[in-house]
């Protein structure tokens, strides 16, 4: 028996959905129980809060455009020390699993979420403000990597408490794919800023750029502050045990969930497929900058058109590839993201003058396309491991995600920067660029030898409020998994209420 009540408490409303049962007890009289009440609360304000923050994180991509050039024109790093640089300061990043634990155990004031959010902020607000007033933190390149790195660390500790939020509120109200809703915010912040960015970098200094997203973390912060995280109607964790006991428990989770066989393989897959790959994109910027001399508007519009790419494939996933089986989808993915590395192939070669396509109409149409499709790549892994976090690990699973992509990403590069090094490949000679990127597509086309990692199907979790549930019945019960008897138990018990009513 279902009932639906609307009520409303100050100026919040609820929708509640009640779910009762009816039961005949010893003496033979039916009587009502209620087994379920689900509350979607709190809509317009974690779609802000969220929404916000990840299209700002998106848009960290213009004050990085900045930062590059930066380092390549102002302090003349070579292409392998730009890329040593990039990725080194995103080191902190691979630390997301311990900030996803303490939101999922610590609490800071009423909340669990928002003040890390609030938290990492700051943490961008004090490094980009800071490379933006000080000329000794942004000139020298010890002190412009440790402020990078505060960045990066605050933008972690954020994306974490934001990541675990989604996952959370989508597991708690069963809304099913909201990754796919953050991933179009996120390409939607990285299409303004990068527009942003390159008119920036044509008539201002860097800093400008720095000081301009220091404004908008400004305004995250505020949204950020005046947020409330009980108005979300998510449960408070009330925890007996002392701190440590209770990280002590949530790591012995956050093991036992990733040993799981429907994580733990298609997260190997995931994780193989980017190491494994040489990165070379600081020398492809060099090579744009340095001999092909693109302005930075023209870097800064690829970057937009193939950030209108991904909002595109998001939204085309949602509607109608996210019910397809996984595997296919990948390993199609995969394939187009090996052959669309061989696109600056064409670019260093300069073949693309000889059919006649500019190198400005090149590098907009076609310079980002094997960015996006590694991006889109993850999408499908994010949804299924989100949707099978076990509750109440929603934090450290989905961070764990994140930080083991973020420590491949950082694989990829410094094998990338190990390539170039091999080959010889500096500011003054590019002549073997063509040959790395023959070989980055080749490591690209490795992981379709092993797609049966990758499952064909996602499977969701079916959460369980009770704590008397043990850990392997938690684990072992899947949505759709039920028993011929149950079903037939349950098909005659609503048979059964029928005929009463």
């Amino acid at each position: 028996m279902v009932e639906t009540k609307s009520r409303t408490a100050k100026k919040t409303t609820f929708a509640c959905l009640s779910i009762s049962r009816r039961r005949r007890n010893s003496n033979g009289v039916f009587e009502s129980e209620e087994t379920a009440m689900f509350e979607q609360v709190g809509g317009k304000r974690i779609s802000v809060l969220c929404g916000l923050g990840y299209w700002v994180q998106g848009s960290r991509c213009f004050p990085w455009l900045a930062l590059n050039f930066h380092m390549v024109n102002s302090l003349g790093l070579q292409p392998s020390t730009l890329q040593l640089v990039q990725y080194s300061c995103s080191l902190p990043m691979v630390a997301k699993p311990l900030y996803g634990v303490l939101s999922d155990v610590i609490y800071i004031g009423s909340g669990r979420r928002v003040p890390y959010i609030a938290i990492g902020v700051f943490l961008q607000i004090l490094a980009w403000g800071s490379m933006a007033t000080f000329q000794g933190a942004r000139e020298v390149l010890p002190s412009l990597m440790a402020f990078a790195m505060l960045s990066n660390l605050g933008a972690s500790i954020t994306e974490v408490a934001k990541d675990a939020l989604v996952a959370e509120y989508g597991l708690r109200y069963r809304i099913n794919g909201l990754q796919s809703y953050a991933l179009m915010a996120s390409a939607a912040g990285g299409v303004l800023g990068n527009l942003l960015g390159g008119y920036l970098l044509l008539r201002t200094p860097p800093k400008i750029s720095f000081l301009v997203f220091t404004g908008l973390l400004s305004l995250q912060l505020l949204v950020s502050l005046s947020s409330k995280e009980e108005s979300f109607g998510l449960p408070r964790i009330t925890e007996t045990t002392s701190v440590l006991r209770s990280l002590k428990k949530q790591f012995s989770n956050l093991q036992e969930a990733i040993q799981a066989e429907e994580i733990s393989k298609p997260l190997i897959w995931a994780v193989a497929s980017i190491s494994m790959v040489p990165l070379l994109s600081g020398s492809v910027f060099c090579y744009q900058t340095q001999v092909l001399n693109l302005d930075p508007s023209i870097i800064g519009m690829s970057k937009v058109i193939g950030q209108l790419m991904l909002l595109c494939l998001t939204v085309v996933y949602d509607r109608y590839l996210k019910t397809l089986p996984m595997r296919p989808l990948i390993q199609i993915v995969q394939l187009l993201y090996a052959l669309s590395i061989l696109l600056d192939y064409i670019l260093v070669k300069q073949i693309n003058l000889g059919v006649g396509i500019s190198n400005e109409v090149f590098v907009l149409c076609f310079s980002s396309l094997a960015e996006i499709l590694a991006q889109f790549k993850l999408l499908p892994f994010a949804v299924r491991i989100a949707n099978m976090c076990p509750q109440g690990c929603e934090g450290s699973v989905t961070s764990f995600l994140a930080s083991a992509l973020c420590l491949s990403q950082i694989v990829s590069a410094f094998l990338g920067v190990g390539l170039v090094n091999l080959m010889g490949i500096t500011s003054s000679n590019y002549s073997n660029l063509p040959s790395g990127l023959v070989i980055q597509s080749l490591a690209a086309m490795v992981p379709l030898c092993f797609m049966h990692f990758v499952p064909m199907s996602e499977t969701v979790v079916e959460k369980e409020g009770r704590k008397g549930i043990s850990k392997r019945s938690r684990r072992n019960r899947r949505v759709g998994r039920v028993s011929h008897q149950e079903n037939v138990t349950y098909r005659r018990e609503r048979e059964s209420e029928e005929v009463q009513r």
